[in-house]
């Protein structure tokens, strides 16, 4: 079956419609722009803490927005019927995921200018970035399989807001070096270090080896979303 942009774009606006009416997805959306603002009137835009609105973005924008919109297909039983209609594995993640990817670069972008972030060599920026952004959305969408209901989601993802994106705020309570060790191969670690290595001058040879950790998270968590889709989708 050949990949159709009719049958994307159809799935696109049937999500779009569905966001301007539900609530709990604005009110999610503006949590990362509120902690941006919070480090601009601060004056950390170069601080510790600077990547930490980034972070957020990713996690709540990409995967908690993700999450939520797979998971109010199930609450309202169409995920069935977007699971046997004639759009193929593809077209159906890349339907689903393209509000959530552009929401969430719009409220990065708004992220950015909040916290008056100076981004570092932005080519690189954005390709860990978008690194980032797939791996997220592909988390997101397995939490919205996962999950029976959207308000589930909150549940089940709490954790994963709490590793991935504020797991930098705990290490220094942290006094085993094997989870510390762990903690520091976890993609939004490698981000952090990819944009300090920038802010610092390194070129791609400098950030390669954090790149290439990233793009490992990135091809596991869509492997993963293909498995537990196709069982989703058997039974």
């Amino acid at each position: 079956m050949q990949f159709s942009l009719k049958r994307v774009n159809a799935i696109f606006i049937k999500d779009w419609k569905d966001l301007q009416r539900n609530s709990y997805v604005i009110f999610t959306l503006a949590i990362p722009l509120l902690f941006a603002a919070l480090l601009g009137r601060m004056g950390e835009g170069n601080g510790v803490f600077s990547t930490l609105p980034i972070n957020l973005s990713l996690v709540i924008a990409g995967a908690f927005i993700q999450a939520a919109m797979v998971a109010e297909e199930k609450e309202k039983n169409t995920l069935r019927g977007l699971l046997l209609s004639p759009a193929n594995t593809v077209e159906i993640f890349v339907g689903k995921s393209a509000l959530s990817a552009i929401m969430t670069v719009l409220v990065i972008i708004e992220s950015i200018f909040l916290s008056e972030f100076k981004v570092p060599s932005p080519l690189l920026f954005i390709i860990s970035v978008l690194l980032g952004l797939v791996f997220y959305i592909a988390v997101g969408t397995i939490l919205g399989l996962l999950s029976r209901t959207v308000m589930e989601t909150s549940i089940i993802g709490m954790p994963v807001l709490v590793v991935f994106g504020m797991g930098s705020m705990f290490k220094t309570m942290l006094e085993n070096e094997f989870l510390l060790k762990v903690i520091t191969y976890l993609p939004n670690e490698q981000l952090d270090m990819i944009w300090a290595g920038l802010a610092n001058g390194e070129n791609l040879s400098g950030i390669f080896e954090n790149i290439l950790i990233l793009l490992v998270w990135v091809v596991l968590s869509v492997i993963a979303t293909i498995i537990i889709y196709k069982r989703r989708r058997i039974d």
